[in-house]
């Protein structure tokens, strides 16, 4: 199992980045996915989830509304579309692949992560 993220930067508040994750090893069209991410002294929060189809969908309230998730299976590639984009949202961001239910904060599989800043 591989999982690669990239698109991380720095981004004024208010901005915008979009994280892709390019999957390999495994069946990635027949596997949920999800984002997680992590800041210095905090340990790993999940962020987002999308079902093997794409069909659903789900969001931690801290970023619902403002971060999509998305994936396309023909490229095993997943995504995190991210705006409006806050000091807070600063962390280690993390694809991963949820351990058992779609919704799993726990992670059998994740990349090395890319960094994300939000500052100005």
């Amino acid at each position: 199992v591989q999982l690669v993220e990239s698109g991380g930067g720095l981004v004024q508040p208010g901005g915008s980045l979009t994280l892709s994750c390019a999957a390999s090893g495994f069946t990635f069209s027949r596997t949920a996915m999800s984002w997680a991410r992590q800041t210095p002294g905090e340990g790993l929060r999940w962020v987002s989830a999308i079902t093997s189809s794409g069909d659903n969908t789900y969001y931690a309230d801290s970023v619902k509304g403002r971060f999509t998730i998305s994936r396309d299976n023909t490229k095993n590639t997943l995504y995190l579309q991210m705006n409006s984009l806050k000091p807070e949202d600063t962390a280690l961001y993390y694809c991963a692949r949820p351990e058992g239910h779609w919704l799993s904060s726990t992670f059998d599989a994740r990349g090395q992560g890319t960094q994300v800043t939000v500052s100005s």
